[in-house]
């Protein structure tokens, strides 16, 4: 009976056990299902619109080629290699020009701008005495305006820097699908999501200690890039073979090798990881997918086991014996011919020049960009929509000045005359009529994406101020003109509860009486400060705003001689709108931002408001013209020819810690900065060091004269240098000054004649005349 029940125990016991097996097992069922049920939500949700995360796109100004237009053929190469177009003709395919002598043949990529599609076309340029001639098709037929398509300048990207081209699988080559096929799945037609053979190896590997490594299909490899992490372990080779066999069940074939060939990771240009075979393309041929051959079609896919290993940039014979390799098994696969595999074999790798761009070859300019498309556009839109953004950058004004800055810093540096070496710099170059921001530098190394001392370095700005307080003065024609005397002694100006202020001209010298556009010439600041205080600080501040200065400035009577903190942008801002004539233009870096396919949104139209009287802007302009004739920036002489007429103020602050320069000619305007970024003091002055780094910009760039269109209410007197009184041709050095109408001095210098001053003022008045009668 006890054998019995100790059997009776023994078999409770064990279905105990079973039952608790049954148990487990039931658990495991259902949490299996329960995570193969969220991986099942997971693909779906996740793959159904295969949406990537597609960074802004940003680009420069396209430039518009017609007859007439002031160009060399260098420089159309130049941006032509920028955009990357390839220097050796192919007849079959566009991206690629031609130089011939005094004419350049383009063959133009199709491409979407915000006005419409520009299709492929060839345009031959011919060029005579710096200029296009003519612009024609291959027709020989005159064109109006071609434009180039625009050089790519960056993007917004997302948070890893992820960067690709979006392609349709019609669009690729089938030669690259197959090699594709004959090197990482060849049984992807055929099978569900996984291969039980590679699954095998995988195996055996890991049981000899090989670790995790081989026998993914390419639906695996798209599982693993495109919703896991990149970690070797057992259980996220699971998840990705359950979600390798949902993704199968979901989408067809099609599906699954579009979005491959739209993920795979291809390489790395500096920070920006290039993803996808529609951006490999051009990064690589500099060529659209559709024309890629069969050799450079087999580099691409004997990239995707190591893009890094495989770099045909920085390893090129390795890259070369991986694409053999991919061209043999292409063709043992059946895929291509004998000849054609005899003819890819023989290609080199036909790479296009590197140009390594990274997220930005112009970072400075692009956080202007940023900046600006921040007012209209959420950030996750910038960095996932695909916006394609249109800018102002003229690529050729921005290699100048980079250039010009890193040289001659470099050059201060070796001499020491400044100071220790470190100094650093920025420039800003804009279109002087429109505000368009050409170029922007923000330190001596532009590809640095740190402190943008462009927009964010505020400092003194010294005599930069200066041309405000004349501004103001010339307002009041019945006050002030440019021969106003103007006493430069001892100043001293006192306030309550504050030091006395006696400000000093830079040389130590006071001059005594002197008019005042040798006040301003000549940057005399106890002229100048007793100037400003007559007029009052309140009003010249108030001049500064309307000019575009939105910083708040503090009312002290220092702020006259720029005791003031201001950005080069800022700076920039203040003298567009004296170099259009009163006019502000807020100064912009977009022209367009467009959908990815190229409808437009938020249109970036210019804005233009007339916030000063056009006549005492001439009146300064001239004045500052002035100053680079006979004044404080006359050294300009040695880059620029007298009749460029440039305007231009120089700017050196307390203990020579900051140099400025800012002017502008006919079609620019240009502010450079120069100084330390500890401001330690130093030896810079805005005619020593910042007026060479302008003077040499400016002369690379072929300038406009400048000369503004003469206001109604102004005339034109002969003036005595000496006196400030009217004078005649008989007079040493008599100049010809502008001045409001009624304003100019009647009194006649002692050396002119009463006849000489009446044939004068006949002049004038026939001049006048003629202008009344026929508009002009």
């Amino acid at each position: 009976m006890s054998r019995f029940r100790n059997l009776w125990r023994r078999l409770s016991r064990y279905g105990t056990f079973w039952r608790y097996l049954r148990y487990a097992a039931l658990a495991v069922a259902l949490l299996a299902a329960g995570f193969t049920l969220y991986l099942d939500f997971r693909v779906r949700s996740e793959f159904e619109g295969r949406r990537f995360a597609l960074p802004a796109r940003i680009y420069a100004r396209p430039l518009e080629l017609h007859a007439g237009l002031r160009i060399s053929p260098a420089s159309i190469a130049d941006e032509l290699r920028q955009a990357g177009y390839r220097e050796v003709p192919r007849e079959d395919e566009p991206g690629w020009f031609a130089r011939r002598g005094d004419s350049i043949e383009i063959a133009l990529r199709p491409f979407v701008f915000w006005d419409g599609p520009q299709p492929a076309q060839r345009v031959h340029v011919d060029f005579e005495n710096g200029a296009a001639a003519s612009v024609r098709d291959a027709q020989g037929r005159d064109l109006p305006l071609v434009r180039l398509e625009p050089v790519p300048i960056g993007g917004i990207y997302p948070a890893n820097n992820e960067d690709r081209v979006l392609v349709r699988l019609n669009q690729v080559p089938n030669h690259l699908v197959q090699a594709l096929l004959a090197m990482e799945d060849r049984n992807f037609q055929s099978h569900h999501g996984f291969d039980l053979r590679g699954m095998a190896r995988a195996a055996v590997n890991f049981v000899r200690g090989r670790g995790l490594q081989g026998g993914s299909t390419l639906t695996q490899q798209l599982v693993k890039n495109f919703f896991l992490t990149p970690e070797r372990t057992v259980q996220r080779k699971v998840t990705e073979f359950i979600m390798a066999v949902l993704l199968e069940l979901h989408y067809d074939k099609s599906e699954i090798l579009e979005t491959y060939l739209n993920e795979i990771y291809l390489g790395q240009d500096r920070d920006r990881a290039i993803h996808g075979i529609g951006l490999a393309s051009l990064h690589y041929f500099g060529k659209t997918i559709e024309h890629l051959t069969l050799a450079e079609s087999a580099l691409l896919v004997g990239m995707v086991k190591g893009p890094a290993i495989y770099d045909p940039y920085r390893h090129p014979q390795r890259a070369l014996e991986r694409r053999n390799t991919v061209l043999r098994e292409t063709r043992d696969q059946g895929h291509a011919t004998m000849k054609e595999y005899a003819a890819a074999r023989a290609a080199g790798l036909g790479l296009k020049p590197k140009a390594s761009m990274g997220t930005s070859p112009h970072p400075a300019f692009l956080d202007l960009v940023h900046r600006q498309l921040r007012r209209d556009y959420d950030e996750a839109d910038l960095r996932t929509e695909g916006l394609r953004v249109f800018t102002t950058l003229d690529p050729r004004v921005q290699a100048a000045a980079e250039r010009v800055l890193e040289r001659k810093l470099a050059q201060y540096d070796r001499e020491k005359r400044f100071g220790p070496s470190g100094l650093e710099g920025a420039i800003i170059v804009t279109d002087s009529q429109t505000g368009e921001v050409q170029a922007l530098v923000g330190g001596r190394d532009a590809r640095y994406r740190g402190f943008n001392r462009a927009l964010d370095a505020a400092r003194p700005v010294g005599s930069l101020l200066k041309p405000v307080i004349y501004l103001t003065a010339l307002a009041e024609p019945s006050r002030y003109t440019l021969v106003t005397p103007i006493d430069d002694g001892p100043f001293v100006w006192k306030s309550r509860g504050a030091p006395d202020w006696e400000p000093q001209n830079y040389d130590r010298v006071f001059h005594g009486t002197v008019q005042l556009r040798t006040a301003l010439a000549q940057s005399y600041n106890a002229a100048t400060a007793r100037l400003g205080t007559e007029i009052g600080v309140e009003r010249v501040l108030a001049t500064v705003k309307r000019l575009g200065i939105e910083r708040r400035l503090k009312p002290f009577a220092a702020t006259l001689l720029g005791a003031v903190e201001l950005s080069p942008l800022e700076v920039a801002q203040m003298y567009q709108t004296i170099a259009s004539s009163g006019f502000r233009a807020p100064l912009r870096a977009i022209r367009e931002v467009t959908t990815q396919d190229g409808r437009p949104l938020k249109p970036y139209s210019l804005e233009v408001e007339q916030v000063f009287p056009a006549a005492p802007t001439y009146l300064l302009t001239a004045a500052m013209q002035g100053i680079v004739r006979e004044g404080t920036a006359q050294s300009l002489a040695n880059w620029l020819p007298p009749e460029s007429a440039v305007a231009g103020k120089t700017g050196t602050t307390d203990e020579q810690r900051d140099a400025w320069f800012a002017g502008f000619t006919g079609d620019r305007l240009a502010v450079v900065w120069i100084g330390y970024d500890d401001n330690r003091a130093a030896k810079l002055s805005g005619a020593a060091a910042a007026l060479p780094i302008w003077g040499e910009l400016m002369a690379g760039l072929g300038p406009e004269p400048l000369a503004p269109p003469r206001p109604d209410g102004i005339e034109n007197v002969l003036i005595d240098p000496q006196s400030g009184l009217l004078a005649d041709l008989l007079c040493p050095g008599a100049l010809e000054l502008p001045f409001a109408q009624g304003s100019a001095p009647v009194e006649r210098a002692p050396c002119a004649s009463a006849v000489g001053v009446a044939v004068e003022e006949v002049k004038q008045q026939a001049t006048s005349w003629f202008k009344r009668l026929f508009g002009r």
